[in-house]
């Protein structure tokens, strides 16, 4: 299996509801795609509080490497990720992508 965690900083005008939509619309599309589930996602609420401004993020965990590859090409993953960018610190320089085969 693979877990694709994704960390965003976004930017501090960025409405809570934004981030819920956005977040919503990832939910909505792990559901539909063969190989991928259990999207998790939200604001960090760690005691720890060393996110480094990273507050936010989710995770997808994917059958194989070919899920999360489809997941990668899917045109409605690319606008999301556009949306994700377009409201991060910094562009893609606000988001964080790992992707561990767990």
């Amino acid at each position: 299996m693979i877990r694709h965690i994704v960390l965003t900083k976004f930017k501090s005008g960025v409405a809570d509801e934004t981030i819920k939509e956005i977040y919503n619309d990832f939910a909505a599309l792990a559901k539909k795609l063969p190989g991928a589930s259990d999207f998790t996602g939200g604001r960090s609420e760690s005691p720890e509080q060393i996110e480094r401004g990273y507050m936010h993020g989710f995770v997808i965990d994917f059958d194989n490497w070919d899920a999360l590859r489809a997941y990668a090409d899917n045109e409605e993953h690319k606008a999301l990720g556009g949306q994700l960018v377009g409201n991060a610190v910094g562009g893609i320089d606000g988001v964080l992508v790992l992707d561990l085969n767990v």
